[in-house]
């Protein structure tokens, strides 16, 4: 299929979904980044012609420049879309003072907290504008090597990226005329003061993850089963201790 059917797929299959729930849903709100996940997301999302809020959630963030950027760029295209920006910055920092009062001092559990202020945030929105929280995982990340926040940005009610490696993701999104420098960027989950990247993180491009996924035999496959495998409970159900006999 080619990147102007998969839009076409995606765009439809979104439109469906909101017209099909049982619920009456008005909006889609996405978490826009700044990354080149949220960006086609957040495209996507407009060309639907549903109410589509973008909202910036800086947290210590050194800079949100390219989200404002394309935020700004799709607002310019498409009626249907609102802005908003939020810095949580405050109230993260109260909460981290308050957890190093009792020693709880972890920052894995820090950079996750940021990702589920902003999940919240998000879901405050949603309730707001009667909409859906539309997540921006990719096919690498959240069925690879399950590199997201549990009930963070993993807290989404619909995911119209989620089947497509990050490789599609990129193509996808030169096909739509995101904005260079997101196309360009290095890919960052944007919880880390000191800016570290995806691939610094994971040890492995995405570019290395995605061969090694489909290719057992991929010099890489090792250590993306490594990766996979510590993550696997983010991928997995929720295990539910069901009991045979309850007489």
């Amino acid at each position: 299929m080619d990147n102007k059917k998969v839009i076409s797929y995606i765009v439809k299959w979104i439109k469906d979904y909101v017209h099909n729930s049982s619920s009456n849903i008005d909006s889609l709100v996405v978490g826009v980044s700044g990354g080149i996940d949220s960006a086609l997301t957040s495209t996507l999302c407009a060309m639907t012609g549903i109410n589509t809020i973008l909202v910036k959630i800086p947290i210590k963030s050194n800079d949100i420049g390219l989200s404002r950027l394309h935020c700004e760029a799709l607002k310019s295209q498409y009626e249907n879309v609102k802005i908003f920006e939020i810095c949580l910055s405050d109230i993260f920092d109260s909460y981290k003072n308050k957890c190093l009062q009792y020693d709880l001092s972890d920052d894995l559990g820090f950079a996750n907290s940021k990702s589920r202020m902003r999940m919240m945030l998000l879901y405050q929105f949603a309730s707001k504008y009667s909409g859906i929280v539309v997540g921006t995982g990719n096919k690498v990340e959240d069925f690879g090597v399950g590199f997201y926040t549990k009930y963070g940005d993993g807290g989404v009610d619909i995911s119209p990226i989620a089947d497509l490696k990050k490789s599609q993701v990129k193509s996808l999104a030169k096909e739509l005329n995101i904005i260079e420098p997101i196309l360009n960027a290095a890919p960052s989950d944007g919880l880390w003061e000191d800016d570290r990247t995806d691939e610094q993180q994971l040890g492995l491009s995405y570019e290395e993850i995605e061969e090694a996924m489909e290719n057992i035999q991929s010099v890489n496959r090792d250590k993306y089963e490594k990766i996979r495998k510590k993550n696997l409970h983010k991928m997995e159900p929720i295990p539910v201790c069901f009991i045979k006999d309850k007489s």
